[in-house]
């Protein structure tokens, strides 16, 4: 995909690459986003991070961490508030993590599930694509973009097929992640991750 190649760079995480870049983190409160920002501080990066709700149970917050970098309030459906993030913190590179990742909550409430996951996905895109300075973008999607497959194990080149509420939203956040580097020539990089666990992880029913 065109332009797509420094998003790739980047994630090596080694420190003369990250040291004084300005970074910003959506779902920084979440179990990944959480060791991201601990792991980016490391490596002295300037990170902002886009922060919708207090979780005091958070790694975030437990670790102390969130009084280390810029916090924006806000939430990642408001394009006007990722906007000015970006512009105002001057960003070069943008890691998107926000989303609502459980299954069960996502059959129970598939429209907040699709307004957080793909309205906020397309919303971030588009904020990134009005601001010429950001250099980088990576998209955390997930294995369940595939949705069902009948050959497993399945390969990044498999079809995208979600069928259920949050197969479909990481289905079609994928896909737009990949229009606009496409389309608009945005440095994306879609990360397809699996089932994480690991310290910090406020969600009791993960499958390990």
């Amino acid at each position: 995909m065109a332009r797509r190649q420094p998003a790739l760079e980047g994630l090596g995480m080694s420190k003369s690459f990250w040291q004084d870049r300005r970074v910003l983190v959506t779902g920084a409160s979440g179990l990944v986003g959480s060791w991201l920002t601990r792991r980016l501080l490391d490596a002295k990066a300037d990170v902002v991070c886009l922060v919708r709700d207090w979780v005091p149970r958070s790694e975030l917050v437990r670790a102390r961490t969130l009084e280390q970098v810029t916090v924006v309030r806000g939430d990642v459906c408001d394009r006007d508030v990722i906007e000015r993030a970006i512009g105002e913190y001057e960003i070069g590179t943008v890691l998107h993590l926000a989303a609502q990742a459980i299954v069960g909550v996502a059959n129970r409430n598939p429209v907040s599930t699709f307004e957080t996951n793909i309205r906020g996905t397309w919303n971030l895109l588009e904020a990134c694509r009005r601001s010429p300075g950001v250099e980088s973008i990576v998209i955390a999607s997930s294995d369940k973009a595939y949705g069902d497959q009948e050959e497993l194990p399945y390969t990044e080149d498999a079809p995208l097929a979600g069928r259920h509420p949050y197969d479909v939203s990481k289905s079609c956040a994928d896909m737009i992640a990949q229009t606009c580097a496409q389309t608009y020539g945005l440095p994306v990089a879609v990360t397809r991750c699996g089932n994480f666990y690991g310290g910090g992880d406020l969600n009791w029913n993960r499958v390990v």
